[in-house]
């Protein structure tokens, strides 16, 4: 009698356990039923930020349980710094706000920019809905082929802004790696570095999209008339399996950290979050609907009918690049902070 009575209180509970998933998903729907989630994006109308958050605002609904109505609401300001303060201070704490920022929110807290007020790792992140590696590459007539070439000859290579990615890695590469590159600036754009390497004025560029690269100069890649030295992103592209990450050309675990923070934009792309202290199940059911639109043939035909290049990343993985990036010792900071010193910018035409 004892041991049947032990039988049932198993079966009992086995059955109650087997009712706490559909129960925790079945409150998730009740929660979201009938209610607005406001999809804040932290740049102004008509850029690349916006255009993303919303063509994924179009269709996560579907994926949410409780398919709640979507309202996208732009807040610009501070490189979307005031959009991540507003999140991560004012915003409710129950999932019905989700945002795009920068993909530099992380690296602007590890860098201890102005104006941040917010924990990065405290945020809850869904998915980047693009994950698009950039390139430094020289033309094929400049010799070099290797970092280790770019470490024994000068090259000229064309940048834009201070502070832009094409004079960044150039930089970081002199400071940290020893390479010999002569940065030129003041280029008004990509398209005019371009056709400063045709005419032979400079050898390189500082950075550029691989997916860019594709679409404006596949004659460029057709005619082996570039080489590319290294690659920035968390992983090497499937179709340039055989460039190195920027981090693994570090010497050593200290410079592989830095370049692994300096990365971390790229890693970061087109970031979907909610705010710190929502609840775990609601968390939970959002990165699965990211996961879910992701798949979802009507989005990706939609994207690809709008030109817009969708190379998603998971929230969990996304979370724990976010904290690599936030997270540095203080040795580790102070060497990024020596290794973006620009030094020797030359202006175009001097």
């Amino acid at each position: 009698m004892r041991l049947a009575r032990s039988f049932v209180m198993v079966l009992a509970a086995a059955a109650l356990a087997s009712l706490a998933v559909p129960a925790a998903a079945d409150d998730v729907a009740d929660f979201y039923r009938s209610k607005r989630i406001s999809l804040v994006i932290g740049y102004g109308p008509g850029g690349g930020y916006d255009l993303y958050a919303r063509m994924l605002g179009r269709f996560i609904s579907a994926h949410i349980p409780g398919n709640p109505t979507i309202v996208p609401q732009n807040m610009p300001g501070a490189g979307s710094r005031g959009a991540a303060n507003w999140l991560y201070t004012i915003a409710p704490k129950d999932g019905t706000v989700i945002a795009c920022l920068g993909q530099a929110t992380p690296t602007d807290q590890a860098l201890d920019q102005p104006g941040v007020r917010f924990d990065a790792r405290a945020f809850n992140w869904i998915g980047n809905l693009s994950v698009a590696n950039n390139i430094l590459f020289v033309s094929a007539a400049s010799g070099v082929a290797t970092i280790a070439d770019a470490k024994k000859k000068s090259l000229a290579i064309g940048a834009s802004g201070a502070s832009s990615p094409s004079v960044l890695y150039p930089q970081v590469s002199n400071n940290l790696l020893g390479t010999k590159f002569k940065i030129i600036g003041g280029y008004p754009g990509g398209g005019d570095i371009n056709i400063a390497i045709e005419r032979h004025e400079v050898d390189g560029r500082g950075s550029d999209s691989w997916a860019s690269m594709k679409s404006t100069h596949p004659d460029w890649l057709r005619d082996h008339a570039i080489n590319v030295l290294f690659q920035i992103g968390p992983r090497r592209e499937s179709d340039l399996a055989d460039v190195p990450l920027w981090t693994e050309l570090a010497e050593n675990d200290d410079q592989r950290q830095v370049l692994q923070i300096l990365s971390g934009d790229v890693s970061v792309g087109r970031p979907i979050l909610t705010a710190p202290g929502v609840p775990t199940d609601r968390v939970k059911a959002l990165r699965q609907a990211f996961d879910d639109t992701m798949r979802d043939p009507q989005f990706i035909a939609v994207s690809m009918q709008s030109n817009i290049d969708i190379n998603p990343m998971g929230g969990a993985e996304l979370q724990d690049i976010v904290g690599q990036i936030v997270s540095p010792s203080a040795k580790i900071l102070a060497m990024v902070k020596d290794a973006i010193a620009i030094k020797d910018v030359e202006r175009k035409g001097q």
